[in-house]
């Protein structure tokens, strides 16, 4: 004790400033990836996201209206997984204007690749791991400039704990491979909205081919009160 009491101030304050700093790595890990899973959604059995419940078994989205989407797209770009339901069904559905206004098909995104081995979670674990590097350059520099036993003993221990303890922040940044369908699209986000436009354009040809659909607008043109502005 009598060892330790003889600590310089600003060896504890190092050997504190070490530990604070991985701390603060855990903190900014921890922030980042409960914002990724609120703006993802949770994908485990059961699971619900926007009212649709993911279904690994079928690699599928149930939609509230029990109706399924099934794996459409893979975007290499940003490793997600795109779903879509079927525009005949969805244009249909009774809650389509609380849906989606899309004549496409509902359309649900899913990241492939566990946390934190998204780009955005990467580039955050990055930061975690970049803000407990940095709290080691002030201790380790510390030591390295010469301090008596005791202050080795206090920088040495706290620049091991701090080590050991940002371990697993390095962990997990290799994405894991993408086990796709067979046949299965691959589609950047360009793509993907070109693709989407071709389907709402599609959609809107064959609605306007419904007898139906002639007939109301033959009745409007033929109504004089109609206004043709």
């Amino acid at each position: 004790m009598s060892g330790l009491a003889s600590v310089p101030p600003e060896i504890w304050i190092a050997a504190g400033y070490c530990l604070v700093a991985v701390a603060l790595a855990y903190v900014i890990d921890g922030l980042a990836r409960r914002a990724s899973a609120s703006a993802e959604g949770a994908t485990k059995p059961g699971a619900a996201k926007g009212g649709f419940s993911y279904h690994p078994s079928h690699d599928a989205w149930q939609c509230p209206q029990d109706e399924w989407l099934w794996p459409d797209s893979f975007d290499p770009e940003n490793r997600v997984m795109r779903y879509r339901a079927n525009p005949s069904v969805c244009n249909v559905c009774p809650d389509k204007l609380d849906c989606t206004p899309s004549n496409s098909g509902r359309e649900v995104q899913r990241a492939i690749d566990p946390w934190p081995a998204s780009e955005a979670a990467r580039f955050h674990r990055w930061i975690a791991c970049a803000v407990a590097t940095l709290g080691l350059v002030w201790p380790v520099a510390t030591l390295a400039s010469g301090v008596d036993r005791a202050s080795a003993l206090v920088l040495g221990g706290a620049i091991a704990l701090a080590i050991l303890v940002s371990l697993p922040l390095w962990s997990h940044l290799r994405r894991s491979a993408v086990q796709l369908p067979e046949g299965m699209r691959m589609r950047t986000l360009d793509e993907a909205v070109t693709h989407r436009e071709a389907i709402e354009l599609t959609a809107t040809r064959r609605r306007t081919q419904y007898a139906s659909d002639r007939r109301a607008a033959d009745a409007m043109e033929g109504d004089p009160s109609w206004d043709r502005s």
